[in-house]
């Protein structure tokens, strides 16, 4: 499993490929419009609902997501996820996934590492470099160096999170882009489609959720619930590998997190957001 911030950060059902056409195109985002927060967020997993024959028990686990950089110096973002799934049926497993990214200020260039340790065997490290421009490059140095291309406009994880902000100011309601985002074995490109919902600035009315959202500045910020699907790519009806649903705030931070797999579903509850401080040197730099 794999929390992508389209982010991203984040349809259960199958969809026709029609609808994936449907969607707007997903230029580069116009990042000058948008000013993402330099933060660190916490979320506290718990299981949602488990249906099948092998069900899901129980979901512990946490998230954690540092997240700096600007248009000139380029975005970071490290990841670490861990998730312990109790099932009597398939038995327990505890999995700790660690990722560390870079993407650059024009969403050209982009690095990715991921490391992931399941039941306490570590697998090989994906380590690689990808460029985007007409066409997809990827160059991947572990597990073992190989390279691949895919032709056509592919957005990295950062910037395809920029488009999704972009989109819902505009009103759009749909955003369907290819994404990269290094994951698995670092040779996947994704369809994704995003539907978007009304802007609301109201406080959340879920008291027992997202505290920190509830208690600073973002309490009274523009937030859009968005319902982020996966598909691998192909032609015709398709089912999500999975779908993230949350709330997408217009600083780039995300709440109300919820994972669907298919036979289970996990929540995200935010516990902790630590807010950066701007750098005001650095932003009058960064608009010479």
């Amino acid at each position: 499993m794999r929390l992508r911030l389209a982010p991203a950060l984040f349809l259960l059902a199958a969809l026709p490929g029609s609808a994936l056409a449907a969607g707007p195109t997903a230029p580069v985002p116009d990042m000058s419009a948008i000013r993402l927060t330099n933060h660190r967020a916490v979320y506290d997993l718990s299981l949602a609902r488990s249906t099948g024959t092998r069900a899901v028990e129980g979901v512990r686990g946490r998230i954690v997501i540092d997240f700096s950089g600007d248009a000139c110096r380029g975005y970071t973002m490290q990841t670490r996820q861990v998730t312990m799934i109790e099932s009597g049926e398939s038995g327990d497993r505890t999995s700790d996934l660690r990722s560390t990214t870079f993407e650059n200020g024009d969403g050209r260039n982009f690095r990715f590492r991921t490391t992931t340790i399941l039941n306490n065997a570590p697998s090989p490290a994906v380590d690689g470099t990808a460029e985007a421009a007409d066409a997809l490059k990827v160059k991947l140095k572990e597990p073992k160096r190989d390279q691949f291309q895919t032709e056509g406009t592919v957005l990295f994880p950062i910037h395809h999170m920029m488009r999704l902000i972009e989109a819902a100011k505009a009103g759009e309601t749909t955003v369907a882009a290819k994404v990269f985002d290094g994951s698995d074995d670092g040779r996947k490109v994704y369809d994704t489609l995003a539907i978007i919902g009304r802007p609301n600035a109201s406080p959340a009315a879920d008291t027992e959720r997202d505290k920190p959202l509830r208690e600073s500045d973002h309490a009274g910020m523009r937030r859009w619930p968005v319902t982020l699907s996966y598909f691998t790519p192909g032609e015709g009806e398709r089912t999500p590998i999975y779908t993230l649903t949350f709330d997408l705030y217009e600083d780039g931070v995300s709440g109300r997190l919820h994972l669907d797999y298919g036979d289970f579903a996990i929540d995200g509850n935010l516990t902790r957001l630590d807010l950066a401080k701007a750098d005001a040197k650095a932003e009058a730099a960064c608009r010479k």
